[in-house]
């Protein structure tokens, strides 16, 4: 005969449930203020643990990360638009941002183009790119990136003043899940241990995939259906080229690669939405 478990049993495994789902949202949130830490320049609290581990899963929540980034920067631009021209405060809401991640990502465009533009061989290629020093081709990426970021969001708020804010979020986002995703389809070739980009590289899980995916769909649910479509096959056809791009030059990718990818998919997809909007 079947021993039906009595209300005590019952309450114990409740109780303990609880007790590994909040151990769980816990170790989530710690992972989160990790990927905040590593990819802006925003303070977290000082006792966070930190791990390589913690680190290695960071990479699910850089779209989340480009949630907060996309809000301040569209506060900025709002803000700044109450009360200077349009192009002041485009500029406003760009500095915003470069302050915010320490210009993490435009770093690693301006390194991608120096080691691509001014190497041959693989190995001379990570070197140049591992070179702090900011060469023609870099500088000159810098200038027009920015340039071009400048310019189409000023276009974007011709046609309504308002519009900016609102792609900074979707942008800043979505090219950030279209950066890393990149981890999960090509290998990681730079060989010191002491890169920091090192640990994102190692052991990523189907889980984390998910986790981005599931933060892009969010921000994608947010738009008109046929603008949401049509980013996301922009954005595809920006990932497929990156990913071949550093195929064919390194053999895979580097930190700099994905900064270069977030910031080409990034104006890619203000451009593509201007298009679609004239």
């Amino acid at each position: 005969m079947k021993r039906e478990p009595d209300s005590q049993t019952i309450t114990q495994h409740t109780d303990t449930t609880n007790r590994l789902d909040a151990t769980g949202c816990k170790r989530q949130w710690q992972i989160f203020l990790v990927a905040l830490a590593f990819f802006t320049r925003i303070p977290i609290p000082e006792n966070t643990p930190y791990s390589s581990e913690r680190l290695n899963q960071a990479n699910r929540y850089f779209g989340a990360v480009g949630i907060i980034v996309g809000l301040l920067t569209a506060i900025m631009y709002w803000i700044s638009v109450q009360v200077f021209p349009i192009e002041l405060a485009v500029a406003a809401a760009i500095i915003c941002g470069l302050l915010l991640t320490g210009a993490f990502h435009e770093d690693g465009l301006a390194d991608v183009f120096d080691g691509f533009g001014g190497g041959w061989s693989v190995e001379q290629k990570l070197n140049i790119m591992k070179d702090s020093r900011l060469g023609t081709y870099g500088a000159s990426a810098l200038v027009m990136m920015l340039g071009c970021k400048w310019a189409v969001l000023i276009a974007l708020a011709k046609i309504d003043i308002l519009l900016p804010a609102g792609l900074l979020i979707v942008m800043h986002t979505l090219s950030r899940i279209c950066a890393a995703s990149l981890i999960f389809s090509y290998p990681y070739v730079r060989a010191d241990q002491d890169s920091k980009v090192k640990p994102l590289a190692n052991q990523q899980s189907q889980h984390d995939l998910w986790v981005l995916i599931a933060t892009g769909l969010i921000i994608l649910l947010l738009l008109p259906l046929e603008v949401a479509i049509s980013l996301t096959l922009v954005l595809l056809i920006v990932r497929w080229l990156c990913g071949k791009w550093f195929q064919q030059q390194l053999g895979g990718y580097t930190g700099d690669c994905l900064g270069a990818a977030q910031q080409i998919a990034e104006l890619t997809g203000y451009l593509a939405l201007l298009a679609w909007l004239s």
